[in-house]
């Protein structure tokens, strides 16, 4: 392993039922847990290093390299205002969504709710118990969305692990009732194929729509059978979620065979995953547009009408992406950045071996009008700082920081910590501030850091995954005009107009 110092200089510094499915949660305050909960999933394997590798990150620690475990540094212009550590969730800590004075934070056991009136000084407001990896989360309105994609004995939070080969198991959305923040109310359950590993809401007046992502189908389980080329939608009434249905599957994918479409993966396109599903989709309702991330592969996708969304162009980069995770538009819509979770999340990609151009964000034009739109490559973009081989790290989840004119992004890199970039010249990004940990451990490769990180109402908001929940704060010329732009509701993967709403 070889780290190399930065050019610049580091600074130191639920109780309710419904008739129909005994739908369950449990409801803690900010006092721990009496009991653990059975797990959501199976907690990230710690995975032992060579001596020769442990030797050099302490070596690379002395050096100044990289922090220290526990060690915070940040760029001269980042301040880190606030740190809430885990409390009765003890799982591994996933998505966010925002709310007014709310931030939602999932967790692998359930979610968490946060006041943030003072972004200085979080304070919970509640703590359900519902396992059930992911549990990635979004609200709209009084409506809370949490994902499960794991196997699961049924739908209810008392649930527990059970098989994906015996055929009552559930995997799928649930909804909450988050009218009272300090007592969210479980309303509504819906299976779906695979399970929901994520999700995205595309709101229409009385119904929320919701695109469900999933993925690794097999024969031998009854619930996900291949192919499984397409996503799941769900459709949510406002006012009787409880009447939450599966409205279709709709094959993005098309082809013949076992297989169906889609990047075939191994052996054509070695060290590339097969397209099997969707990792995550990005909606952007103000243009009717949508971006998915989809294993191997990126699409750009019409969704005038959001129960029968139209793929306009698929993109494949089968030399630098390893997996399709994630998108984010542009304000102007003439631009999407996808991401690659190489190594799924688990692995050390931020050094020199790996390189600059995978693990990476992949920068794409939109060209063409109508049906003709195509998505077209500018350039990568990887933190400039390696890490230590003990530290996972890879582009994650992230959400513009709203400047007019300018296009600005703040993302998770996992233990490489939370980035702000600028790519308003496609062709040659740039880092201009970031925040991050020292590795957990110097002799084990521990899984952790920012699963998410987003700009909401004038700061950064981060969940990592070991640490908790963080906040951070941006004072940059290049930023500061974004703190006037004011949002009720953020769901990242929901992008909004920011410049067409309500403004402080």
């Amino acid at each position: 392993m070889t780290l190399l110092k930065e050019s610049r200089t580091r600074r130191r510094r639920l109780g309710v039922m419904v008739a129909s499915a005994g739908l369950v949660a449990t409801l803690f305050t900010a006092a721990p847990a009496g009991a653990t909960p059975d797990p959501g999933d199976d907690a990230p394997a710690s995975k032992g290093v060579s001596q020769g590798t442990a030797a050099e990150t302490e070596a690379a620690i002395k050096r100044g390299d990289i922090p220290a475990p526990d060690e915070v540094v940040t760029s001269r212009n980042m301040k880190h205002v606030a740190n809430i550590p885990k409390d009765a969730l003890p799982g591994t800590n996933s998505d966010l969504a925002f709310q007014g004075k709310y931030a939602f934070a999932g967790n692998y056991d359930g979610f968490r709710i946060f006041d943030i009136r003072n972004p200085r000084a979080p304070k919970t407001v509640a703590q359900v118990l519902c396992p059930g990896s992911q549990n990635d989360i979004s609200v709209s309105g009084d409506l809370l969305f949490l994902s499960t994609d794991s196997s699961r004995s049924d739908n209810s939070c008392d649930s527990t692990t059970q098989p994906a080969t015996e055929k009552d198991s559930w995997e799928g959305m649930k909804v909450f009732d988050i009218s009272d923040k300090r007592n969210p109310k479980y309303v509504a359950a819906v299976e779906t194929a695979c399970g929901s590993h994520t999700h995205t809401l595309v709101p229409r007046k009385k119904n929320v729509y919701v695109y469900v992502s999933s993925y690794f189908p097999h024969a031998s389980f009854p619930d996900c059978q291949p192919p499984h080329d397409g996503i799941s939608i769900v459709k949510v009434p406002r006012h009787a979620p409880e009447e939450s249905a599966l409205v279709d599957f709709e094959v993005l994918f098309p082809g013949e065979g076992q297989d169906g479409g889609g990047n075939p993966g191994p052996p054509a396109n070695p060290g590339v995953r097969q397209t099997s599903g969707c990792h995550d989709i990005t909606v952007l309702p103000s243009k009717d547009l949508a971006a998915g991330a989809c294993m191997g592969d990126g699409i750009l996708m019409d969704i005038k009408n959001p129960e029968k969304p139209r793929v306009i162009d698929t993109v494949q980069d089968n030399v630098n992406f390893a997996f399709w995770h994630s998108a984010t538009f542009n304000q102007k819509a003439n631009k999407v950045v996808f991401t690659d979770e190489l190594g799924g999340g688990g692995g050390a990609t931020c050094n020199e071996e790996i390189g600059p151009d995978r693990g990476a964000n992949g920068i794409y034009a939109i060209k063409g009008r109508g049906d003709h739109r195509k998505l077209v490559f500018q350039s990568y973009f990887k933190i400039p700082r390696h890490q230590a081989d003990t530290e996972n790290c890879v582009a994650h989840n992230g959400s513009l920081i709203p400047v007019r004119g300018r296009d600005i992004m703040v993302q998770a890199w996992y233990q490489g910590g939370v980035s702000v970039w600028d790519f308003t010249n496609s062709k040659k990004p740039k880092e201009i501030g970031y925040f991050e940990r020292g590795p957990l451990s110097t002799d084990a490769l521990q899984v952790g850091g920012s699963w998410s990180a987003y700009y909401y109402n004038g700061y950064i908001y981060s969940n990592d995954m070991a640490k908790g929940f963080d906040v951070l704060k941006i004072d940059d010329h290049r930023t500061n005009r974004a703190k006037w732009v004011r949002m009720h509701e953020l769901n990242a993967q929901t992008q909004p107009d920011y410049f067409n709403r309500f403004r402080g």
